[in-house]
């Protein structure tokens, strides 16, 4: 996952992966996931992004994982 932030159109993209987008949904005015052709999210867009939530927190990050996940390397 990728965040971006461009302060000169006061925009948040989200990339979840590498998959080109091949559409858009809206689901709120100004807040956009790009699909694929199977219907996979692969991006979010958020418009007027300041207005919708702080973003010093989506540019920091805090990553909690599962421990039955995590595979012991000796």
């Amino acid at each position: 996952m990728k965040v971006h932030y461009d302060n000169e159109v006061d925009a948040v993209y989200i990339r979840l992966g590498n998959q080109k987008p091949d559409g858009v949904v809206e689901i709120s005015e100004g807040v956009n996931l790009d699909t694929t052709s199977e219907n996979k999210i692969v991006g979010i867009e958020i418009l007027n992004a300041s207005r919708k939530m702080n973003i010093k927190t989506i540019l920091s990050y805090e990553l909690e994982l599962d421990k039955k996940f995590i595979q012991k390397t000796a």
